[in-house]
Formats: C-alpha cells, sequence, structure tokens
C-alpha cells in the first residue's frame, strides 16, 4: 500500500468511527442501515405497509417481514391493524424510532455545517465533487 493509501486509509477509518460512535447514541443495540431506511421511509410517509416498504426497497415481502419483526419488537415502529380491512396492518414510527431519525439528521447537519464552515467555497465544492464521484464508482 502507497503511503498515501495508507494515510488515507486511516483518515477514513477516524471518519467512519465518528459516524458509528454517533449512530450508537441510541442505544440501541442491533439497528443496521437497512433498519434505519425502514424507519426513516414510513416516517416521511407518516404510515406504510410492508407490501408498500417491499415495493419501495425491491425487497421480499418476507425479508421485509424480518425488518419489521426486529423493529416492532425494539418499539421503533407500532403495528395497527386497518379498521376497514382486518387484512392490512399500517405501520407507523414511535417517538424511539423517530429520536433515531432526528439525531442522525442533526448530526449530519451539524457535520456538513462544521465542514461548510472549515473548507473554503471552492474546497467545498471540489470535495462534495470527489465525495460524489466516489459514491458513483464505488461498488460494494
Amino acid at each position: 500500500m502507497k503511503h498515501i493509501e495508507k494515510e488515507f486509509f486511516n483518515t477514513f477509518t477516524n471518519f467512519q468511527c465518528l459516524i458509528l460512535a454517533h449512530m450508537n447514541r441510541g442505544n440501541i443495540n442491533g439497528v443496521t442501515a437497512a433498519h434505519y431506511n425502514i424507519i426513516e421511509f414510513i416516517l416521511r410517509k407518516e404510515t406504510a405497509t410492508g407490501r408498500e416498504i417491499s415495493a419501495a426497497f425491491n425487497i421480499s415481502q418476507a425479508a421485509i417481514s424480518k425488518q419489521l419483526k426486529f423493529l416492532i419488537s425494539n418499539d421503533l415502529i407500532i403495528k395497527k391493524q386497518e379498521e376497514t380491512d382486518h387484512r392490512k396492518y399500517n405501520l407507523s414510527v414511535t417517538d424511539k424510532g423517530r429520536f433515531i431519525i432526528e439525531n442522525s439528521e442533526t448530526f449530519r447537519k451539524n457535520i456538513t455545517g462544521q465542514t461548510a464552515s472549515i473548507l473554503t467555497s471552492k474546497e467545498l465544492e471540489s470535495f462534495n465533487y470527489l465525495l460524489n464521484k466516489v459514491l458513483n464508482h464505488v461498488k460494494l
């Protein structure tokens, strides 16, 4: 590994640790990025069904059902049976789930605000360009 690549690896690791340490402030063990995305989807829509989530994320209903069970058991979302169609369940976000999303958004605003205040406009433009370039080409 070249020296600059090693430096980048170390810097990136520190940045990743900063983000992960903040994500764990919700004290909810086992919450994954997929869980977070599901909670945020439901929050943005106010309510959603498992079928809507499955379609939106292009994931099987069985796979979504497993994720929803975790979220319900950890009081991050609640499931209520619809009054007119007892086969249908609407999902909504609890205060605990809302805290996770709002806390994460506050963190992102804080980090981007601090970054914008540290860098010049030109540096911020370059940084944004480079991040987008990486995001568009990195395959995991």
